[in-house]
């Protein structure tokens, strides 16, 4: 249903004229996805053309704010009629594949938000389709594209850390939301996407993975959140240790630190105060005189996911955080789950 409906679905089919020097968007879900609105329109050369949202409530409130005409509660029959060059995709979890491979299926690209999928069988099926449509897909992790990390992927890439080998990638709260999520999804992907982008993304060779629940006796009124953590093995020998709560007796309200040894220097991305701000640290010698430095990206703001991506579909160059990658953290998350219910390693095939 459309909250400002085509005047017909010939005579929307007959305006499809192709624009090469600028991208159609269609934001499906407006929960996170009024961030990726804001995203969108850091570009010059986009335009969010429609949204759909389960809620109409909430679809005419956004529809209203970013002056969007064209609405939905259905996004299927949003992209049955309408024709888009992207499509973000900001719902549910649960519902990322399906509408994933549909917007693929319409020749669409897709920016999904983090997780990519339920599990990596399902992320493999979105992969499939953008393959076999010739479309791209990629999965937005927001903390790889604050200025602080790029700055710091910058000295990594220049060789300041030389070869990481050990790390630990933490995100804790001291009280989660019941969204009904779990912290793995919620918050340790985050950190693992982060942590890994940083390393280099070096292939995994096993997991081993414990999951605790807090129960109403340990101080909360009942199951709320849940405790993950994992050791994962990686085939240059590196290892990273990963940690995600969303109720855990903490001195914060969130926690949130990356830490990764390297041979030539060190570093450490944290939040200050419990809240979202963050600052980092290299840690090195010089003339055999250990050195802490503090890291201040020249420019405080950086371009978003979506203005990077908006950036590879018109010029024809790779994009950040392709669905392979997104693919692997699922991988990961899922040999975590597997490790937890089984108290053993789970191995990778090499």
């Amino acid at each position: 249903m459309s909250r400002r409906p085509p005047a017909g679905l010939a005579a929307v089919r007959a305006a499809r004229v192709p624009d090469s020097r600028r991208l159609r968007v269609g934001v499906i879900g407006l929960g996170s996805g009024c961030t990726h609105i804001d995203g969108w329109r850091q570009h010059p050369n986009v335009d969010v053309v429609a949204l759909a949202d389960a809620d109409a409530d909430r679809l005419d409130v956004a529809g209203e704010r970013f002056d969007v005409a064209t609405c939905y509660t259905c996004a299927e029959t949003m992209l049955d009629i309408e024709r888009f060059d992207v499509i973000s995709l900001c719902t549910p979890n649960r519902f990322h594949k399906a509408l994933a491979i549909a917007a693929l299926e319409a020749g669409c690209h897709v920016l999904c938000e983090k997780p990519m999928a339920l599990g990596a069988t399902e992320a493999r099926e979105m992969l499939a389709a953008a393959r076999r449509n010739g479309r791209r897909l990629m999965v937005n992790f927001p903390c790889r594209f604050s200025a602080q990390s790029r700055a710091l992927k910058a000295q990594v890439d220049a060789g300041l850390f030389g070869d990481f080998y050990f790390g630990r990638s933490v995100w804790h709260r001291r009280r989660g939301l019941p969204d009904g999520s779990r912290a793995l999804a919620d918050l340790g992907v985050h950190r693992l996407d982060l942590a890994l982008w940083l390393m280099g993304h070096p292939r995994p060779t096993w997991v081993l993975g414990s999951t605790h629940e807090p129960t109403a006796g340990g101080g909360w009124a009942g199951d709320v959140g849940d405790l993950a953590t994992a050791l994962i093995r990686f085939d240059n020998g590196a290892t990273l240790v990963l940690e995600a709560s969303r109720a855990t007796h903490i001195g914060e309200a969130e926690l949130m630190e990356t830490r990764l040894f390297g041979t030539r220097a060190g570093l450490l991305q944290k939040n200050l105060d419990g809240g979202p701000r963050c600052e980092a640290q290299i840690f090195l010698e010089q003339a055999g005189t250990p050195c802490d430095l503090h890291l201040r990206p020249a420019a405080p703001e950086a371009p978003s996911a979506m203005y990077e991506f908006a950036e590879a579909i018109l010029n024809e160059r790779p994009h950040p955080a392709p669905g392979e990658e997104g693919l692997v953290v699922m991988e990961i998350l899922d040999a975590i789950c597997q490790s937890a219910r089984s108290g053993e390693p789970v191995r990778f095939a090499a």
